[in-house]
This record gives C-alpha cells, sequence and structure tokens, in this order.
C-alpha cells in the first residue's frame, strides 16, 4: 500500500477551549470562512504523521461545537488548524484572505465530524519532545515494535492551534485522545499497554473513511445562549462530515454563519421573523446535498423560552422529501412480482418481532479467528420520546461479549443486557442511537439474539 510521509512531528496538550454562545474562549475570532470554500484536499492515499494525545474536549465544547458526552464515539482526534512550517504564530481564526493558504487539515472546522482510519506506525527511540524550531526523534530513530499495524476508527472532533512543532511543522499530525490511545485494536484485541511506556509521540498512519457501520440519521441540538435571535445549532451523527447547514427563512434558502470555526455549528433564522419553528437542509463534504436534499424541521424547545441554558439541548424533528439514509438509493429493486404477496417479512431478523417499542439491528463490521467486532443500531419505532432504553442480547452458545462501547452492559451468563450511556439516553421517534462491542467465539462469529425495550 503506498503511504505519504510527512516532516517527524509530536505533541502533548492539554484541552482547548472553545466559542460557546456569545462567549469567546482564548482564540482569536475574525470573519467566518466562505460558505463552500473547502479548499483543503484530502490525502489521496494514508499519510504517515506524528501522534500526541490530550485528555479531553475543553468545555463546554470541543473545536467542532458539540460537548464530548453528545459525540457518537469516545474515540475522537484533533486536526492541525494551520499548515506554518517554522512560523509559530497565532493567527486570528477563522484562517481568511491573506491568511487562508496557512490552513491546515481542520480547515477552518470544514472537515469536523468526519472518520478517520488510524493506525500505529513506528515508534521513537529518542527525544521526541515537539519543540519548536527542533527536530523530532532527536538523537534517536524511528523503529517498528509489536504494535505497528494496531487500527482504531476515530472521530474529527477538536482542533490543535498550539504554536509548537506538531501542530504547525507536520501538516498531517493527528491528536487522539488520551483515553483511546491503549484501546487500539490488534487482532480484535486492545493492545492495552502502548502508553505510556510505548507511545513517545510515535508515528502513525491515516485517512479519511465513511463513517463505520452508520445507519439513523443527522442528530440536531441548540447551543447554550441559543434564542429566537441567535439560534446557534450544531448536527452530528455524519455519514461523511458537513459542508454546510442551509436554513429556509419562510421565502428561499440561505447559508448559516458558521459559528467561529467550529464547524459543526451554524447560526440560522427562524421560518418567519421572530418565530420558534426552523427548517434545514444539509450539505456534506461533497457539496451534495444530505439524503437527496432531505428537509428537517424543528422548533425551539419550552425549555429555551427565554435562552437555552444547557450546553447542548437535542430537539426531536419531522423529515420530507429526500431518501432514507438508511435506503441506498441506487439499489435495484428486490420484489419478484411472481411472489406470494403472504410471504412473511424477512426484515430484522435478529430483532424479537413482538416487541414494536423499538428495533435493534445487528451488523458484524469484523471478524477474525476467535473474535469479533459489532455494530448495533437501537431505533425508537413508537410515537413517543424514549427516556431511556434496553437491549437485551443472548449469545449463542460458545460465544461471549467482552467490551462494550456507546452504552453500559451488564453480563450474566449467556445473556448480556446493554442500556444507554448519559449522551444517547433520549430517543425522539424515528430517532437511532449506536453501540459497538467486541465478542470471542469458539466458532463462527453469529449475530445474538437481540430484544428492545424501550423507556
Amino acid at each position: 500500500m503506498d503511504i505519504l510521509r510527512t516532516p517527524r512531528t509530536v505533541r502533548r496538550r492539554s484541552a482547548a477551549l472553545a466559542l460557546a454562545g456569545f462567549a469567546v474562549g482564548a482564540m482569536l475570532l475574525g470573519p467566518r470562512p466562505e460558505a463552500g470554500a473547502l479548499t483543503i484536499e484530502d490525502p489521496a492515499r494514508p499519510v504517515i504523521a506524528n501522534a500526541t494525545h490530550f485528555d479531553a474536549l475543553g468545555s463546554p465544547y470541543g473545536g467542532c461545537g458539540l460537548p464530548q458526552d453528545v459525540l457518537e464515539t469516545q474515540h475522537f482526534v484533533a486536526l492541525n488548524v494551520y499548515d506554518t512550517p517554522g512560523d509559530y504564530t497565532m493567527y486570528t481564526r477563522p484562517l481568511t484572505g491573506a491568511n487562508a493558504s496557512k490552513r491546515g487539515m481542520w480547515n477552518n472546522g470544514l472537515n469536523c465530524g468526519r472518520w478517520v482510519q488510524v493506525t500505529i506506525d513506528d515508534f521513537c527511540t529518542g527525544t521526541n519532545d515537539g519543540a519548536a524550531g527542533q527536530k523530532f526523534c532527536r538523537n534517536g530513530s524511528w523503529v517498528a515494535d509489536k504494535y505497528n499495524g494496531a487500527t482504531l476508527n476515530m472521530l474529527v472532533a477538536d482542533s490543535c492551534g498550539d504554536s509548537n512543532a506538531w501542530c504547525r511543522d507536520d501538516p498531517y499530525h493527528l491528536d487522539l485522545r488520551t483515553g483511546s490511545v491503549n484501546e487500539f485494536l490488534q487482532n480484535g484485541k486492545p493492545v492495552g499497554d502502548l502508553r505510556p511506556d510505548h507511545f513517545n509521540n510515535r508515528h502513525i498512519s491515516w485517512k479519511y473513511i465513511p463513517a463505520p457501520g452508520y445507519s439513523g440519521d443527522i442528530q440536531i441540538g441548540f447551543l447554550q445562549g441559543a434564542q429566537t435571535w441567535w439560534a446557534a445549532i450544531a448536527v452530528s451523527h455524519l455519514r461523511e462530515g458537513m459542508h454546510e447547514i442551509e436554513y429556509f427563512d419562510g421565502t428561499s434558502w440561505h447559508s448559516g454563519e458558521m459559528n467561529g470555526d467550529m464547524g459543526q455549528s451554524r447560526i440560522i433564522k427562524p421560518l418567519a421573523s421572530g418565530g420558534k419553528d426552523f427548517r434545514i437542509r444539509v450539505r456534506d463534504i461533497h457539496d451534495d446535498l444530505l439524503n437527496n436534499g432531505r428537509v428537517y424541521d424543528f422548533s425551539l424547545p419550552s425549555s429555551c423560552a427565554n435562552q437555552c441554558s444547557a450546553a447542548y439541548t437535542k430537539v426531536p424533528y419531522t423529515t420530507t422529501g429526500g431518501t432514507d439514509p438508511t435506503d441506498d438509493p441506487t439499489e435495484e429493486p428486490t420484489d419478484d412480482p411472481t411472489d406470494d404477496p403472504t410471504e412473511e417479512p424477512t426484515d430484522e431478523p435478529t430483532t424479537d418481532p413482538t416487541d414494536k417499542q423499538c428495533t435493534a439491528t445487528h451488523v458484524l463490521d469484523n471478524s477474525w479467528q476467535g473474535g469479533f467486532q459489532a455494530t448495533v443500531t437501537v431505533k425508537n419505532t413508537s410515537k413517543t420520546t424514549f427516556t431511556g432504553w434496553k437491549v437485551t442480547m443472548t449469545n449463542p452458545t460458545g460465544q461471549q461479549i467482552s467490551q462494550v462501547w456507546n452504552a453500559k452492559a451488564n453480563t450474566t451468563g449467556a445473556v448480556t443486557t446493554v442500556t444507554n450511556d448519559a449522551h444517547n439516553t433520549y430517543l425522539s421517534p424515528g430517532a437511532t442511537t449506536t453501540f459497538g462491542y467486541l465478542g470471542s467465539t469458539s466458532g463462527t462469529a453469529t449475530p445474538p439474539t437481540l430484544t428492545c425495550t424501550g423507556n
């Protein structure tokens, strides 16, 4: 496989401050980036770069405009704001006009919400401190070890704008969440002890990928301080990131103003001046309308009567037009006109058909001898909003669940009970959430029997 190699860089940083409502954190803010100005090309193939790690997103938001507890995964990364080798000046963000050429892979937030597949590469045996103006891996060399090849899929959720070599000299540098470093998978199992002794801001390779095991639709929420006259929203759970949010003002469509350079947040206007009802559509990183032009309608909730006080207030929505995001619009029809019309439906074979409140759908993501990784999508099929949900997983003989993420789990014998986490407690009618897990098996990986219940 061809791999691009870049300068050797590394760093460690604390959580960044972010723009929250009307408050501005520790960054210089300038004019918003021009809508549609996606100027940073994606790498043509996986790139080799330096990796650092950081503890958590800033409060109340990470660089993309979302609180950490509402992300669809806790495995996330930060991209470089600047591409200014040897220049460690703090330039006004977003980078526009004469400074536009200084944009890093962050691209003024336009790469927020995308997924990257990250693979562990060589270890540095020397000094790798990211000092400005210094070489990387000084007095040492890059060597392969047993951790090379470990892989993890991660979400772009933050920005790296520090004045050190890591964030300025290496255009493809990634800052990984500290808690994810030991969760990289090798032969289907977390490596466990990559840090602290075997990391040393080592090399990684990475590439953009569509959201793994994607199902369902987008999630919409109002940000702190949002109200009728300053309606700041954030959109998440995206298949391939987000380039633009357009709002309808009752007459025509307009581009929403980016909230600083928080790429998943936009400031929009209601359908009528002074109103509380909103209508949007979303463009992905290719500038295509999401789900073939699907339109999303929602309202400012009663909890935001004056303005939203919570960092993030998720809202339900209705949709019109476009296509269901879980349907492939190019798929050939499979109905045979000669089929027996009384034939039993075959959808959702792993879900208890007697439970109409919600469905749980199982997708096998990867498997290897003795183990596998899978994703389960929970969908609210009722007419009321859930205030919690539960999926009971009955495992076949010789199969066990060893790790669950994006939800809470308890195993007794062959039965694993999975319940919502704090960030995915509420599911409006038609909404979905996902959780993933690792399993071991003495034979071929087989989907467990799933039963879904909503509260």
